[in-house]
């Protein structure tokens, strides 16, 4: 059987409007009266209106497409953030189009490239690879998160106080020596502030401290590979010593935890894990993770709200200012710490 599509004529007969009604309706709803409104959507029911996206896409302009481009989908805090995203659609309507970058300059380019040539309205990027200063030149609604961002809008973390919570929680539960495990942030990356607020925490406590950061891999055969030998380097430093071991990430946290328990069967007394996220991954652990709390639904909410914003500017030419949102997050105490 095949079914007959129902045009806007068919509409206009139906209700006993004039096909310019109908397509008000679709287009500019807000110059019809609400009850001529409903009149309309009580008849696309009963005729079981499908309507055309393309024929809007190509009428409008308007593809209601939002391109996203993260570095992986192995950190589960990126993997996080992509499922809020995507769940953002009953709220706003956009359809996504996702990249994964992998960290490479000349992939992420052409992607963007890709992305332009469907007409995207905005994009969300969380890769650190290209300069906020090059993606403003690409002239659409671009919202960074947790990434050098001078020249875009952006929203993060706030990872000072982070650090801050973390390094203290290790502290006020008698570590003797407290150790950050990260993987070479930037400078201008927010991530960099897990860093400093670690240093700073240790240097004014006047507590030893020791600083892994180092490329540990963007598979889990590499970061397993290198936290093994960052493990054996503390057992032999440090064999007797309480260890506050603060991780970048969730994912680093949980690999590190899992190496331990191999090689003593449990997680023993002079070990305390502190990870970074909240991610799925710190409650699914074998020893659920201390960890700090990013609130990534609230991180993703702002994002969406602002390119939201810096779309509506763009379709009516009002100018908007690039906006940068910060959110405190919380330390969230389980069972790999005291």
């Amino acid at each position: 059987m095949t079914v007959k599509k129902v045009t806007f004529a068919d509409i206009a007969r139906y209700t006993n409007f004039s096909k310019t009604t109908i397509s008000r309706y679709f287009n500019n709803p807000n110059s019809l009266t609400e009850k001529n409104r409903q009149i309309i959507s009580d008849a696309l029911i009963k005729l079981d209106y499908h309507e055309n996206k393309l024929a809007k896409v190509l009428a409008q302009g308007s593809t209601e497409f939002i391109g996203i481009i993260i570095p992986n989908l192995y950190l589960h805090y990126y993997s996080a953030i992509l499922e809020n995203i995507l769940n953002s659609y009953q709220e706003y309507n956009y359809k996504f189009l996702v990249f994964v970058g992998h960290e490479d300059i000349n992939t992420e380019r052409q992607y963007i490239k890709e992305l332009l040539s469907y007409n995207i309205e905005g994009l969300i990027i969380l890769s650190h690879t290209i300069p906020s200063e090059e993606l403003a030149s690409y002239k659409i609604p671009i919202v960074s998160i947790e990434r050098e961002s001078c020249y875009i809008s952006s929203v993060d973390t706030d990872n000072y106080l982070g650090a801050v919570q973390a390094t203290s929680h290790l502290i006020k539960n008698k570590c003797d020596i407290l150790v950050h495990i990260n993987s070479l942030p930037k400078e201008d990356m927010p991530a960099f502030n897990r860093i400093t607020g670690f240093e700073e925490v240790c240097q004014d406590s006047d507590i030893p401290y020791l600083i892994y950061n180092k490329d540990l891999g963007a598979t889990h055969e590499n970061i397993s590979k290198n936290l093994s030998h960052m493990l054996d380097d503390l057992e032999e430093k440090y064999p007797y010593e309480t260890k506050g071991i603060f991780l970048a990430n969730d994912t680093y946290a949980s690999v590190f935890l899992n190496l331990i328990i191999r090689k003593f069967g449990e997680l023993p007394d002079k070990y305390q894990i502190v990870g970074f996220d909240d991610s799925p991954i710190a409650t699914e652990s074998i020893v659920p993770l201390t960890t700090i709390q990013q609130k990534i639904p609230t991180l993703t909410q702002y994002a969406m709200e602002i390119l939201s914003q810096e779309i509506y500017a763009r379709k009516n030419k009002l100018s908007s200012e690039i906006v940068h949102r910060e959110v405190p997050p919380v330390l969230v105490k389980r069972e790999t710490t005291h």
